[in-house]
Formats: C-alpha cells, structure tokens, sequence
C-alpha cells in the first residue's frame, strides 16, 4: 500500500470493522423460506440469456459477492493491524487508537488538547511509519 492508501484505510478502519460484523452475521443467517427455485410450468418456459432466473442460485451468487467484498476488507483491516507494533511513541499511539476508533481530526485534537495541525503531523508520522515499516518487512 502506498501512503495514500495506508492513510485511507486508516481513516476507514472503524466502519470497515462494523461492516465486516455485519456482513458475517448476515452470511449465516438462514437463507429462509422466500427463495423457492420455479417449478411447474414455469421451470419449463425459456430463460433469458446471460441471467439466472432460479431464486437460490442468485441468492448464492449474491452470497459469493458478499463473502469477496468481506475478504477485501479484512485484507485492509489486517494490513493496519500487523503493523500497529510500528508505531512505539505514546502519542502516535493515542492518535492511532484514536483514529481506529472512528474519531475525527477535530474530536481527537479536543480529546488531546493539541491543534488540529499538531495532530495532523502526527497522523502524518503514523502513515509514515505504517509505510517503513511494510517496506522493511518486504
């Protein structure tokens, strides 16, 4: 990941981990009762093309989509985490732990007691740090 990237998914963290929850909740609930694959008459009409018409199968499919869209998050999610122990200062620390929680710039220079642009520089740190560190591990 580039910096921009490290930075974007670092801002992203706290509603990429709530996503994730409920994505996996939603995948093992019971598919239920609604999704009926046709039969009768209907199972021997002709299909349209380049769709699936069967109920389940798009179900599965939808299912499959959802599962790739949670591996893509938690690829971004465990990208941050396997690096948190390269960030050693105790105020980078806060600031990070701050972020991951899904504070603001502005909430967590309130909470600090230090500007907005002191925090800045210091998320700029923890980016760059974040960044040394996948380099040096590669």
């Amino acid at each position: 990941m580039n910096k921009e990237q490290i930075e974007s998914t670092l801002k992203d963290y706290h509603w990429m981990i709530k996503e994730i929850n409920r994505q996996r909740k939603l995948l093992n609930e019971d598919i239920g009762t609604r999704l009926v694959a046709p039969s009768g008459i209907e199972s021997s009409l002709p299909k349209v093309q380049g769709t699936v018409s069967d109920p389940v199968a798009q179900e599965v499919i939808r299912r499959d989509k959802k599962s790739s869209w949670i591996v893509k998050l938690e690829k971004k999610v465990l990208f941050i985490q396997e690096r948190l122990p390269a960030i050693k200062d105790p105020r980078e620390a806060t600031v990070l732990e701050c972020m991951l929680d899904g504070m603001t710039i502005s909430a967590i220079s309130q909470h600090m007691g230090l500007s907005r642009r002191h925090i800045y520089n210091i998320k700029e740190s923890i980016v760059d740090k974040i960044s040394q560190f996948t380099h040096s591990s590669q």
